[in-house]
């Protein structure tokens, strides 16, 4: 099932992309959303986003900031940017340093939000298999073990899942001693 992650400040607008996406999505799509960057990051590193949509201005950071937080942490998710500025040279920094999808401009339209998440979706899935093929590759040609191969599989599944805290006597370590 296809997992979005919203992020921004505004309590009302997180409320009518989620509302708007429910309509044209229904029950197939798990969305998520929060004001703070920070637990939006945080959630990163506990679970694969197929898409990532931030707010431009917020008062942390910049959604450029953010989404070039979220293309190291997860390359795989497709970045979108939502402003209600059309200033190109914003624009242009998304684009160009957190490699954002598409841009959507406040107040949006929900037919042309709707297509764009749509086809966000599809690059998501065209990146994973992508990713998949290229690592089954190296798999084949001896540049990827198969403990590699399935560890790469699992933490795509579910970020952190295959990172392991490590005891002084060789014990592992649950994620609250981490």
């Amino acid at each position: 099932m296809p997992r979005i992650l919203l992020l921004d400040d505004e309590p009302n607008v997180l409320s009518a992309i989620k509302r708007s996406l429910r309509a044209g999505f229904g029950p197939e799509l798990r969305i998520e959303g929060t004001e703070d960057p920070e637990q939006a990051l945080a959630r990163l590193k506990e679970a694969a986003f197929d898409v990532v949509i931030s707010d431009y201005r917020m008062p942390l950071m910049t959604g450029v900031e953010f989404l070039g937080l979220v293309r190291t942490l997860q390359p795989n998710a497709v970045r979108m940017v939502l402003s209600a500025s059309s200033d190109s040279e914003n624009l242009m920094r998304a684009v160009n340093d957190a490699e954002v999808f598409r841009y959507l401009l406040k107040p949006w339209d929900e037919k042309d939000l709707l297509g764009h998440v749509r086809a966000a979706l599809e690059r998501a899935d065209q990146l994973r298999h992508e990713s998949e093929l290229a690592d089954v590759g190296r798999h084949d040609f001896g540049q990827l073990s198969a403990t590699e191969l399935e560890r790469r599989r699992l933490e795509a599944q579910e970020p952190g899942l295959t990172r392991v805290a490590w005891g002084p006597q060789g014990e592992v370590l649950g994620p609250e001693a981490s």
